[in-house]
C-alpha cells in the first residue's frame, strides 16, 4: 500500500466545505476549554479517517470526498476530549467503513457516518465515553497553555446530562451558553453552536426546518413529561442546552445524505427524532440519547420520502380524474 501525497486526491464539494468552516469554532474552542490535546486528536482521527476512505477509492477512478472531513470533525467534537487515541482510531474506522464504504460510498450511506463510529465505541468501550471527563481549564488563554485539563472523578462534577441523573441539580444557564463545562468536545458551547445554526441556514447548507422541527420535537414531548410531574425529565429549556441536543440538531440531523429529501418528511423526520432523544434521555440507560435518535430516524428516513411522494402522487391523481 503506497500511501503517498501524489496518489491522493480529493474530490471539491463546497457544501462539505462550508460545513467545516462552521465547525472550526467549535475546534477552537474545545481547545480553549480542554487544551491542545483536542488539535491532537482531530489530526489522528483525520488521517485514519481518510486513508479508510482512500482504501477503497485508490484503485478507481473515485476521489476521496471533502465530506469525510465533516465526518472526521464531527465523530471527534462528539468525544471527550480525554478519549484514548486508539480508541478514536477504532470509532472512526468502522464509522466511514461500516458507516458509508460498505453501501458504495458518498451519497449512498443511510446512516450518518460519524455517529455510526461514535454508537460503535459508546457501546462497546462506554467506560471511556460515559466515566472519563475533562475539567475546563481556566485561565484567560485556557486550555492554548494545557495539553489537557483535570480529570474529574466524581459525576457529581461531570456533564450537565450526568449531573442531573446523579443529584437532581441543574448548572447554571450560562454555563451552558458559554460552555464552561465538562463533556464531549463539540457540545459545551450553545452559543457557539447556535451562531453555526444560523451560518448554515444562511448559506443554505443546512434544512432549517430539520432543525427547528428537532427542537420542537423535543420541547413538546418533553415539556408534556415535564408538566406530567416526571421527576427524571429536565426542565425543557434547560434539556435543550444540555447533552448535545443543539450539536446533534444542527450538524448530526441535517446530514443531507442520511436525512429525507422532502420538505414534509424533514419535518417529520425532525420531530420524531426529537421525541425520541425525550424517551431515551429520561427512561433509558442512555444520558445522551441524541446519537441514537437520530439513527433511528436515519432508518425511516428513505420510508418517510416514500410515503411523502406516495401521498401527493395520489392527490394529484385524484385531480387529475376530478378535474
Amino acid at each position: 500500500m503506497n500511501l503517498s501525497l501524489k496518489n491522493i486526491k480529493f474530490m471539491k464539494q463546497m457544501m462539505m466545505r462550508k460545513v467545516v468552516y462552521s465547525l472550526i469554532p467549535l475546534v477552537l474552542a474545545g481547545i480553549y476549554f480542554f487544551g491542545w490535546r483536542v488539535l491532537a486528536l482531530l489530526i489522528v482521527v483525520n488521517f485514519f479517517g481518510c486513508a479508510t476512505e482512500w482504501v477503497f477509492v485508490r484503485k478507481t477512478t473515485k476521489k476521496i470526498t471533502e465530506a469525510v472531513f465533516v465526518t472526521n470533525v464531527l465523530f471527534t467534537l462528539t468525544l471527550p476530549p480525554s478519549t484514548p487515541y486508539w480508541i478514536a482510531i477504532i470509532g472512526i474506522i468502522f464509522g466511514v467503513l461500516f458507516g458509508k464504504m460498505v453501501f458504495g460510498g458518498f451519497g449512498k450511506n443511510p446512516f450518518n457516518p460519524a455517529l455510526v463510529g461514535r454508537a460503535f465505541i459508546y457501546v462497546n468501550f462506554p467506560e471511556f465515553l460515559t466515566l472519563h471527563w475533562t475539567k475546563p481549564v481556566g485561565g484567560l488563554l485556557g486550555g492554548f497553555t494545557s495539553y489537557l485539563g483535570e480529570n474529574i472523578d466524581a459525576v457529581t462534577q461531570s456533564t450537565p446530562m450526568l449531573i442531573f441523573r446523579a443529584s437532581g441539580d441543574q448548572l447554571p444557564l450560562t454555563k451552558l451558553l458559554f460552555g464552561n463545562i465538562g463533556g464531549s468536545i463539540g457540545e459545551t458551547s450553545a452559543i457557539l453552536i447556535i451562531l453555526a445554526a444560523i451560518y448554515l441556514i444562511y448559506t443554505k447548507t443546512a434544512a432549517k426546518e430539520t432543525i427547528f422541527s428537532v427542537i420542537t420535537g423535543f420541547l413538546v414531548m418533553s415539556g408534556v413529561f415535564y408538566i406530567a410531574g416526571f421527576e427524571q425529565v429536565l426542565n425543557p429549556i434547560y434539556g435543550l442546552f444540555a447533552g448535545g441536543l443543539l450539536f446533534g440538531a444542527v450538524f448530526m440531523a441535517t446530514d443531507p445524505i442520511s436525512s429525507p429529501k422532502t420538505f414534509e418528511a424533514r419535518i417529520v423526520y425532525g420531530l420524531l427524532i426529537g421525541a425520541i432523544t425525550v424517551i431515551i434521555r429520561s427512561f433509558a440507560l442512555f444520558a445522551g440519547g441524541i446519537m441514537f435518535a437520530i439513527l433511528i430516524g436515519n432508518t425511516f428516513a428513505p420510508i418517510m420520502d416514500e410515503a411523502v411522494k406516495s401521498i401527493k402522487n395520489s392527490r394529484k391523481a385524484k385531480e387529475v380524474k376530478n378535474g
